[in-house]
């Protein structure tokens, strides 16, 4: 009896150590656990306290007061390459003026269904409208007319350039709301070429020291030979600075290349994958070289956005160029073609016409089959009206007719020449809105931007057969594709690096 009790006694004790041990374990595991989870945290946190102190970030103060309104749920990114000769950017680009200049800035438009991107490049040279912009000590500058596009970053001449004038002039610009601006300077450039292990690009032709620099007086050294490479540092930054020795040396002809470069980054930093080996020494080095708007001046933020493009697919990545055309040695934008675009991009209409607004714009439910047009108010709009065809009366009858729907109507006349069968409404710098309320009592007119103030209507045969007003729709439609000229010159990241590089 003694000896059969005694080995269960010896097999329950054994059994309770087992069960000790492993309650141990379990208990040892749970606490590595717990202290890896504290640990990432507390290193997350840090990552972040860190990268927020690398971040600079510019006031709103200078922003416009007078805005577009919010788009349909895509975000408009205005990116700035800042080539200030201040601090240690002196030695990347060499000399000159210590204030803040661009040549180098395009819009990123990322649509509401995150699946789709688009950079429109706006050349340094296009002739623009500069509104009121804020100088460092808080006065606001006179509107400018017709002038250099990225004359609107030196405004103040202040060292960090003016982002807020240039997002206020995108903005004049465009008639779309911009979201974030996001300004990279010379050194930050270059270190984040570095980070990535360098980016593939291409040259049409063998480039010599005399390329890069015109004043050297002689052809130098051969510093790029024709064909694919991998640059990096210093050498990415003058691939990307390079104008002359390609094609007609012109700055749209840079801006090829550039958008070139940019497409081969991103595809660059895709193809390694969006993890921490990969985006943290990128973020430190962005961060670093970044001035932002205060919506993105924190590292939560700017990561926030990144990672909300990390689904669009690289051939789903668009680049193209503000249609354009040359006037003298400075570029004009082409209407209606770029208004066409900023249509499309206001819609949520990719380069071939696609909606790309996601679910949470589609899957709103139509109206009701029974709801009529929505009236028209002119409240506060202003137009003079003429007459373009042989009916007399008719600048009368369209003036009453717009006073009826709250309009001011400053005069009437008839015109010098005779419009032909569309009915044409011009506008003037910023009344692009107004312009298309007036075309909605006018079916099928051809809105016509204009350098003159004020918005006017010419009255053509069509008004005249049939002038009673459907207040329906917009006389242009939703676009469903941009102009052909813009599609067709249009380059995806990935497309083969050494295509479409230079103008000319």
């Amino acid at each position: 009896m003694t000896g059969t009790s005694v080995a269960p006694r010896r097999q329950s004790r054994q059994a309770i150590r087992t069960r000790e041990r492993r309650r141990g374990r379990v208990r040892l595991i749970t606490a590595i656990s717990a202290s890896t989870v504290v640990l990432m945290a507390a290193a997350g946190g840090w990552l972040y306290y860190e990268f927020d102190g690398n971040i600079d970030s510019f006031g709103a103060e200078g922003l416009s007061k007078d805005r577009p309104a919010a788009g349909f749920g895509g975000q408009n990114v205005l990116v700035i390459g800042s080539d200030s000769r201040s601090g240690d950017n002196a030695r990347m680009g060499g000399g000159g003026d210590d204030f803040g200049r661009s040549d180098t800035a395009f819009l990123l438009h990322v649509y509401g269904d995150q699946k789709h991107a688009v950079a429109v490049s706006i050349p340094r040279d296009s002739l623009v409208d500069i509104p009121s912009c804020r100088l460092p000590d808080g006065t606001w500058t006179a509107p400018q007319t017709g002038v250099m596009f990225n004359s609107a970053f030196s405004v103040g001449r202040t060292a960090k350039g003016n982002p807020a004038c240039t997002q206020n002039t995108v903005e004049k610009l465009t008639g779309l709301r911009v979201d974030h601006t996001v300004v990279v300077d010379f050194v930050g450039f270059s270190k984040m070429t570095s980070a990535v292990g360098g980016v593939d690009v291409c040259l049409p032709n063998d480039v010599y020291q005399g390329d890069l620099n015109p004043n050297l007086g002689s052809k130098g050294r051969l510093i790029f030979p024709k064909g694919p490479r991998t640059v990096s540092g210093q050498e990415a930054l003058d691939y990307v600075r390079l104008r002359h020795g390609i094609g007609d040396g012109s700055d749209i002809g840079r801006i090829k290349r550039q958008q070139a470069f940019v497409a081969s980054l991103v595809k660059k930093v895709k193809g390694q994958g969006f993890s921490p080996t990969t985006l943290l020494p990128l973020a430190d080095a962005a961060t670093k070289s970044m001035t932002v708007d205060p919506g993105l001046d924190s590292a939560r933020k700017l990561f926030s956005f990144a990672m909300s493009m990390k689904d669009i697919d690289l051939h789903d990545t668009k680049f193209v160029t503000l249609p354009w055309q040359y006037q003298g040695n400075r570029v004009a934008i082409v209407h209606p073609d770029a208004d066409t675009l900023w249509d499309a991009i206001r819609n949520d209409r990719t380069i071939d016409g696609r909606n790309a607004r996601g679910k949470q714009q589609d899957d709103k439910p139509p109206a009701p089959a029974t709801a009529g047009p929505s009236p028209v108010s002119g409240s506060g709009i202003s137009v003079a009206v003429l007459n373009g065809t042989a009916t007399p009366g008719l600048a009368a009858r369209a003036a009453e007719m717009l006073k009826g729907s709250g309009f001011t109507v400053t005069g009437t006349a008839n015109s010098r020449s005779h419009q032909g069968s569309a009915t044409a409404i011009t506008y003037g710098p910023g009344q692009q809105d107004h312009a298309r309320t007036v075309a909605r009592l006018f079916p099928g007119a051809e809105l016509r931007p204009s350098g003159t103030p004020g918005v006017t209507v010419t009255l053509g045969q069509a008004y005249a057969a049939d002038p009673s007003p459907t207040g329906s729709a917009p006389s242009t439609p939703v676009p469903t594709a941009v102009p052909s000229q813009v599609a067709g010159t249009a380059r995806s990241a990935d497309d083969d690096v050494c295509s479409n590089l230079s103008y000319g």
